[in-house]
């Protein structure tokens, strides 16, 4: 294989690349990227064989060829050279790398070593535009869980019916949803790994759209220079739909900014504590905000506009931090259905997104 192309182009797709390769794998080979020339394009290609990235770039193929190299050393040899054409030629697994005064000499392997991948056959194909895909995956992702013994809360459930996709996540302590209209899309219920998602969302940029393609066990994000394909997880997903009460004896309109500057404030102590604990209380059109840790207690004072009973909740704070921090609107509502069943929030006049966070269950007396 004999190639030349430019120094900055192949750097940005190596590091798109680079996100397929896990660094738990017990197989040497995939720590590397296959190279190969393709329809006058050389294209790399990572996987861990759960995720799939390929890159096609646009160069000057004087001789086409494949291999496999080290994705590290490939990576930082190309990020160091100047910006300017790299001419790169194999010979007998031995990888030349020349730009303007630099050379380098590194060992590959065989492209013929690299997992065969398999052949995936669309049957479902719809359009996105990438900013609401990005949007729908920031405000989703992050309520998945680590837990391995539950794998299919370790992804994102995207269910298509009516026109509406909804991406829902759920750890047991917390839900997002997330809503976003789609034309002419058939209805389908796939989970989709948390990590695919983070790392897609990394690559995604905002303009025009992507093709998102399903197939039995697999899905496949298309934005054309850049394919990621994926396995899907297997299981059934809890029923997140009988979760969401449309009933609330307390609702409560507040300042978002000012809510989550005084929580987080207020987690400054609790994070001294194992519970990790917040107390609010809603009287008054006030929200008041208390942490009492062995080393000292706050006590912060947000107006609002309440509507229904006062209450006395508390929650970790980490995890009703994170789903203020999902909503972008100017103003937030709370909506609570005693001290003992989740608060509700979504952004004030929008019920496309929803977050759902479950309380601590405490004694009246310790708040």
């Amino acid at each position: 294989m004999r190639i030349q192309v430019n120094q900055n182009t192949l750097a940005n797709h190596i590091n798109i690349v680079q996100k397929g390769i896990s660094n738990r794998t017990t197989m040497q080979i995939l720590d590397g990227i296959l190279l190969n020339t393709v329809d006058g394009k050389l294209k790399l290609t990572a996987t861990d064989l759960e995720i799939r990235i390929e890159s096609s770039i646009e160069c000057n193929i004087i001789e086409e060829g494949a291999i496999v190299v080290n994705s590290r050393i490939f990576g930082d040899i190309i990020k160091k050279l100047p910006n300017a054409p790299i001419n790169i030629s194999v010979k007998d697994n031995n990888i030349n790398i020349v730009c303007e005064n630099s050379e380098f000499n590194i060992l590959g392997n065989p492209a013929y070593e690299y997992p065969e991948l398999p052949i995936i056959i669309n049957q479902n194909s719809f359009s996105m535009p990438k900013d609401l895909l990005k949007s729908a995956i920031r405000q989703t992702v992050f309520a998945t869980t680590e837990d391995e013994t539950r794998p299919i809360l370790t992804g994102v459930l995207l269910e298509i019916s009516d026109g509406i996709a909804s991406f829902v996540a759920l750890d047991g302590y917390r839900l997002a949803l997330r809503n976003v209209p789609l034309k002419g899309a058939e209805d389908i219920k796939i989970v989709i790994p948390g990590r695919v998602l983070n790392e897609l969302n990394k690559i995604l940029d905002d303009d025009e759209e992507l093709t998102i393609t399903t197939a039995p066990g697999h899905i496949i994000f298309n934005m054309g220079d850049t394919v990621v394909s994926s396995r899907l997880l297997e299981g059934q997903f809890l029923n997140y739909r009988d979760i969401i009460r449309k009933d609330h004896k307390t609702s409560v309109i507040v300042n978002r900014r000012k809510l989550q500057d005084s929580l987080e404030r207020a987690s400054l102590l609790a994070k001294e504590d194992k519970a990790n604990l917040v107390k609010l209380s809603i009287l008054n059109n006030k929200v008041i905000i208390k942490s009492n840790t062995e080393i000292g207690d706050v006590y912060e004072e947000i107006s609002s506009k309440q509507e229904g009973d006062d209450i006395n909740i508390a929650f970790n704070s980490k995890y009703i931090i994170d789903g203020i921090k999902a909503i972008d609107s100017e103003e937030i509502e709370l909506h609570f259905m005693g001290n003992l069943n989740p608060c509700i929030m979504n952004p004030v006049g929008d019920d496309n997104y929803i977050y759902l966070v479950l309380p601590v269950r405490l004694a009246q007396e310790d708040y």
